[in-house]
């Protein structure tokens, strides 16, 4: 019966791989941000708009009338509300992508920021917030 490698060897070739697919996935992120930059380079301007989340807007999207509705590409996209209803109250979130967003941009956004204040003054409570 064949001995077991020593656990100092497999935590080697361990690091060796995750340090090859760290490198690879810096590399494939950099060609991400550069192709996001030369086709939607406004988007990614926006407080809170990461390179990720443009492309996989972008990749959702293709082309004019792949899409039934502005719903499906909302569910394609990752920006369709998610229903997180409870009893009586009717209420949506968001996505973790745009969650994400909203929240950066609520710290640093002075629009965002403004426009939570109204909402607030509405009578509406922080998690009301993120859907108008």
């Amino acid at each position: 019966m064949p001995s077991a490698p020593p656990a100092r060897s497999l935590a080697a070739t361990t690091s060796q791989r995750v340090r090859a697919l760290k490198a690879e996935a810096d590399d494939l992120e950099r060609e991400i941000v550069y192709l996001v930059a030369q086709v939607q380079p406004e988007l990614v301007r926006l407080p809170g708009v990461g390179p990720i989340s443009v492309a996989q807007v972008l990749i959702s999207w293709s082309h004019p009338g792949r899409l039934r509705s502005e719903a499906a590409f909302a569910t394609l996209a990752g920006a369709a509300p998610i229903p997180a209803s409870s009893g009586l109250t009717n209420r949506h979130r968001l996505n973790r992508a745009l969650h994400t967003i909203v929240l950066t941009r609520s710290r640093t956004d002075p629009a965002t920021r403004a426009y939570i204040a109204r909402r607030l003054a509405e009578g509406k409570t922080l998690r009301d917030q993120t859907l108008p």
